[in-house]
């Protein structure tokens, strides 16, 4: 997921050089979700992860 995260930064970025503004806000808006996600994931996991039975 942080996989994905990071290839729409760089697809925001790309566009925001060549001038497609519209792309490249759509893409930071996109790869931002998709971090928030991981961050929440991620710390449920540690959450769960640290309970021992």
């Amino acid at each position: 997921m942080l996989r994905w995260a990071i290839i729409f930064l760089i697809v925001a970025i790309i566009a925001a050089i060549l001038g497609f503004g519209g792309i490249a806000g759509a893409a930071t808006g996109i790869a931002k979700i998709i971090f928030f996600l991981f961050l929440i994931l991620f710390i449920i996991s540690l959450i769960t992860g640290r309970q021992k039975p």
